[in-house]
């Protein structure tokens, strides 16, 4: 995998360029504007370093917005590489336990019920990635109990301070490629999130055709990214944009000219609705972002494709800087459930 970086409106953004057939680019890749709704495109350039994106931004191939103030459709399809159902999109209320609700009402789910983490549904990636995951990230990601284990209901992503295979912290990365990928539905998450100097949690997606198409013509979409001491949670899209690539993201710090104050290392319900028209995102029934992809609008047909979960705590990067505050490790991002709805 050879990643490039590339520039475009004083904005710069990482792209992964695909030199062999089994590529391993980690993202997410750094995400969105603050307070901006709108396409991020880049044109390919040398080296730069990757500051966090900020500020109105607009395609050059298109003045307008790929958003909608339309209210949540009720209704759409979901789909497998093997199945399609019918799925109705749902606002469940944050409940204290994830065996409160039957596990056969899912498409998808895990509960993280078990004494161990599920490997028929979830995969670790090892190491450290070429380029720290493409993001420039300090951890080296194992698949040790000491930095993923599940108790008491819970699923621990944990980072520690420690050295480890030459680098200085440890951490995981799991994720459900080649064990389960779906197009169009609803997800719903209670997960509480690590904050701290230097620290990246992500629950995130990436397109199921990745090992042959790469980085961004697979698509990602970032449902939940935070960085550093912000109690503010972004939700981002990227893909290819034709010849170019683009971002486009939102935040619960200020969207559609409101603020959602949330304490995110509590836990929280986040949902995430997909179907032919919008990709939407929530947390606690607030909606932080939303994306128009209704006919490719924006050249995002990457999002017509069944994408795979994955679930990473990152220690700096591009994004979050490299000033790491080790008073606060270990560090842990809690995940109670996660569900895939019909």
């Amino acid at each position: 995998m050879v990643y490039k970086l590339i520039a475009a409106v004083g904005i710069v953004a990482l792209a992964a360029c695909s030199d062999d057939a089994s590529p391993s680019f980690a993202g997410p890749a750094e995400c969105s504007a603050d307070s901006s709704s709108s396409v991020i495109p880049a044109e390919t350039s040398s080296s730069f370093v990757i500051p966090a994106s900020s500020g109105n931004l607009l395609s050059s191939s298109s003045e307008s917005v790929i958003e909608s103030s339309a209210a949540s459709s009720s209704s759409m399809t979901i789909e497998s590489s093997s199945s399609a159902e019918t799925a109705s999109s749902s606002s469940a209320e944050t409940t204290s336990s994830s065996s409160e609700e039957p596990a056969a009402e899912y498409f998808w789910n895990d509960e993280f019920d078990s004494e161990s983490i599920d490997l028929n549904k979830w995969t670790f990636e090892i190491g450290t990635g070429a380029g720290g995951w493409g993001n420039n990230e300090w951890e080296y990601y194992t698949d040790r109990k000491e930095n993923a284990y599940v108790k008491d209901g819970v699923l621990h992503i944990r980072a520690q301070k420690e050295d480890y295979e030459g680098q200085k912290y440890t951490s995981a990365r799991m994720l459900t490629k080649g064990k389960f990928s779906f197009k169009y539905g609803t997800v719903e998450a209670r997960i509480a999130l690590p904050t701290g100097k230097g620290i990246w949690p992500a629950f995130w997606m990436l397109g199921e055709n990745f090992d042959t198409v790469g980085w961004p013509a697979c698509g990602e979409i970032d449902i939940i990214e935070a960085v550093n001491t912000e109690n503010k949670i972004y939700g981002t899209n990227h893909w290819a944009n034709g010849a170019k690539y683009a971002t486009y993201g939102n935040n619960t710090g200020n969207y559609r000219n409101q603020k959602f104050d949330l304490d995110i290392t509590q836990f929280h319900t986040y949902k995430f609705t997909w179907d032919e028209k919008y990709i939407r995102m929530f947390v606690d029934d607030f909606m932080y972002h939303e994306i128009l992809i209704e006919g490719n609008e924006g050249d995002t047909e990457e999002f017509h494709k069944p994408f795979f979960f994955l679930l990473n705590v990152a220690v700096a990067g591009n994004w979050p800087g490299f000033e790491v505050d080790d008073s606060q490790f270990p560090n842990e991002m809690l995940v109670d459930y996660i569900r895939v709805i019909k």
